[in-house]
């Protein structure tokens, strides 16, 4: 199954407000493994920067001013994502620039159908912990030492390694199926001829009973008295 692991970067939150996508990162992978291409690009925003946006993932305008515009790009990126289920950590924040971008080219959406959300994933599987991207990798393993700030194709790499991890780790598609060899059926064997043996005696004999008697009149109030048959 090829699946896309992709981040993006934008200008703020709000794409209908104006907000747009200026770096995407894409990553292949095929039965959770992998291949080796990625799509990455950045775009001019067609619009300033602002601070707060700048200083999450450090794209300034400078950066961007010779960048191509994303109407530029698109049918590439479209090509490389082709009909493949897109994973994203908040998938529905990225899917809402994706398809805005995609609209203001005048393409058709892609579908919610195909969206799969780790961090939705992540607060199934860990009611009440801390689901960032961050604190997933801390909680998997995964190195993110070379994170200094968010860049679109390092955090999809990252996520790639997490969403490996949320949907059951390495060997889920490695298909590791234990090869049972056949075993023949045991050959009938004839019945051992053995004496039948009578019934141990299991009751308290009359002398066994007199010297238990004999012992609990020695004890106070004992329960043993209950059910003793009467002498």
């Amino acid at each position: 199954m090829r699946e896309i692991i992709f981040d993006t970067e934008t200008t703020g939150v709000n794409p209908a407000g104006g907000d747009r996508i200026v770096e995407i990162g894409c990553i292949e992978m095929i039965n959770r493994v992998e291949t080796g291409r990625e799509y990455h690009a950045y775009f001019h925003p067609e619009r300033s920067m602002p601070s707060e946006a700048e200083a999450v993932h450090g794209l300034s305008d400078i950066f961007l001013s010779d960048k191509p515009l994303f109407r530029d790009k698109a049918d590439e990126l479209v090509e490389f994502l082709g009909d493949a289920p897109l994973v994203a950590h908040n998938a529905g924040f990225d899917f809402g620039f994706l398809n805005r971008e995609l609209a203001l080219c005048g393409r058709d959406p892609i579908s919610l159908s195909r969206m799969v959300c780790t961090l939705v994933m992540a607060r199934s599987r860990h009611p009440g912990a801390k689901h960032s991207l961050d604190a997933l990798c801390s909680r998997f393993g995964v190195d993110r030492s070379q994170r200094v700030k968010h860049g679109a194709l390092l955090d999809a790499q990252l996520l790639a390694q997490v969403y490996i991890e949320l949907t059951g780790g390495r060997q889920i598609g490695l298909g590791l199926v234990a090869e049972v060899a056949a075993v023949e059926p045991a050959t009938p064997t004839a019945p051992i001829d053995r004496p039948v043996r009578e019934a141990r005696p299991h009751f308290a004999s009359d002398e066994e009973i007199a010297r238990h008697r004999a012992f609990i009149a020695r004890l106070k109030q004992p329960l043993w008295e209950r059910f003793l048959p009467a002498a």
